[in-house]
């Protein structure tokens, strides 16, 4: 039950006898969303379904929350019957209920293999027409619902495909340096190479963050990058794709690309690095172990963990095949971190399912940070009742999931902003008492309820990440009701404050 507003802090220093600390709950435990569809218990919550009947397979998945924290999803259509009139299809979805339910808003012809993203306050959809065709972008005025035309390079389209020259996107991240948003991408330009992936050059482009983003002359395209077979032993680097933008502990963008890898191979990541917005270089000494890199993934950064973050598709001694290509091994999802792009650890399994390799995959993740949690949207194939999925590869769900990475935020940090200041301990008072909460109502022991022993975890961290000239105990009395305790509480508020303090020393 909720303690109203006036009594948290009352009650706080009243009570007797005071609460043990509880063991601190590091790991928070996976989200068990699921949609029963069909009679078929599918994991997450399923957006939209297109049966393999169809031949409409779900690709391309991407997930943006505007400044009100409405979500916004998209996905494209692949295989026979995916394209209209020649060209890619793309939904766009809404979810005003943190993503639990789901609205089709709008159908875009003429977009494919797409990312959202949020400039500004402002919706973007950033891709391609059609396969290897135009590099176009979209914004929205209305979070997602119209969207403007890419009909001439003022209004959109950034680069026009040719006969021998085109595009290859993906629901990769934006990211933020040098007064530029930067975005990786490909070309099929390698004319040494006969078809996927070794066709596909790496390049990066950006435009200043104020400038018009529909306006092709504000973007600057990099030279593109030929890879070359040779760079892992016996010719086993088959080719690059899908990069991310990132900016590393030097302050630098670089490209972090997916590596096609043969059967029985480790997955690899490799490194491409931004010398200018035109300049794009690789030294094949940048090749390392990546779990989940045979697949599409997308990193972004937590300033708030101090950690780069990934959620992809990963090969375990559990899903592992000699015979089978990493790449095609979809069946377990993961949350990774690394602390330098380089290494990768494995933090939680968030969704694993080994009953059928061929025609189970959780594959294209695309996500956000959402406070404490981290928000996902999947191109899943799984049983639906019906013929299931084509395979592995032709998803018939576009999924979301939500899953907590607060074990890897410093505990008291409630908003996840990489303090533990005054914001955190106000959110602890808001919810003082409740049963059913999580780390974002400052329930940072995982026992349910906000109590002493999370008022304690603040004071313990108190001052985390900025120097504050607010003392604790000072910080406490700031705090709205706070103030004018009842007499009788006078003495136990002292006893109560010297307790915290004395633990956190």
């Amino acid at each position: 039950m909720r303690v109203c507003r006036m009594s948290w802090f009352t009650l706080v220093h009243t009570a007797a006898p005071l609460l043990s600390l509880m063991a601190l709950v590091l790991s928070q435990p996976v989200s068990a969303q699921t949609t029963v569809f069909n009679g078929v218990t599918v994991p997450g919550v399923v957006i939209t379904h297109s049966p393999a009947s169809s031949e409409r397979y779900i690709g391309s998945p991407s997930l943006a929350i505007l400044p009100d924290g409405t979500y916004v999803a998209s996905h494209d259509f692949f295989g026979p019957k995916g394209q209209v009139n020649g060209v890619g299809v793309t939904e766009i979805f809404r979810s005003t209920d943190k993503g639990q339910t789901w609205s089709l808003i709008r159908t875009i012809n003429g977009q494919y293999w797409s990312n959202l993203f949020v400039h500004g306050d402002d919706l973007y959809i950033l891709g391609v027409n059609e396969g290897f065709g135009n590099l176009i972008i979209r914004k929205s005025p209305d979070g997602g619902a119209l969207w403007t035309a890419p009909t001439n390079s003022t209004n959109g389209l950034l680069k026009a495909a040719t006969s021998e020259l085109g595009y290859h996107t993906s629901s990769v991240p934006m990211v933020i340096a040098d007064g530029r948003i930067w975005r990786a991408f490909e070309d099929n330009g390698n004319t040494a190479s006969t078809g996927w992936p070794g066709e596909l050059r790496a390049g990066m482009m950006s435009a200043p963050i104020d400038s018009n983003l529909l306006d092709a002359a504000n973007w600057t395209i990099s030279n593109m990058l030929v890879s070359n077979t040779n760079w892992l032993p016996g010719s086993g680097f088959n080719g690059w794709l899908e990069g991310n933008a990132v900016v590393d502990r030097d302050g630098n963008v670089v490209n972090v690309l997916r590596v096609d890898v043969d059967a029985g191979d480790v997955e690899k990541g490799a490194t491409a690095r931004v010398q200018s917005p035109s300049s794009l270089t690789f030294n094949s000494g940048d090749i390392y172990t990546m779990p989940g890199g045979a697949k599409k993934f997308t990193i972004r950064y937590s300033a708030a963990a101090d950690k780069y973050i990934t959620v992809a598709s990963i090969v375990t001694p559990a899903n592992y095949s000699p015979t089978r290509k990493p790449g095609e091994i979809r069946n377990i999802m993961a949350l990774m971190s690394s602390d330098d792009l380089g290494s990768w650890n494995v933090e939680q399994i968030i969704v694993e399912d080994l009953s059928d390799v061929e025609h189970i995959g959780f594959q294209y993740m695309d996500w956000q940070f959402d406070g404490s949690k981290i928000v996902i949207v999947s191109r899943t194939a799984y049983p639906d009742g019906l013929s299931g999925a084509d395979n592995y590869h032709n998803a018939n769900f576009f999924t979301f999931h939500r899953i907590s990475y607060s074990a890897l935020l410093t505990p008291g940090d409630a908003n996840a902003d990489g303090l533990v200041n005054l914001a955190d301990l106000q959110i602890l008072g808001d919810h003082w008492g409740q049963g059913d909460a999580d780390w974002d109502k400052a329930d940072f022991n995982g026992d349910g309820v906000v109590n002493l022993a999370d008022l304690q975890i603040i004071g313990d961290n108190w001052g985390h990440g900025a120097g504050l000239d607010l003392a604790f105990d000072e910080a406490l009395a700031q705090l709205p009701g706070a103030g004018v305790p009842e007499p009788a509480s006078l003495m136990l508020l002292g006893l109560t404050v010297t307790w915290v303090l004395r633990r956190r020393g």
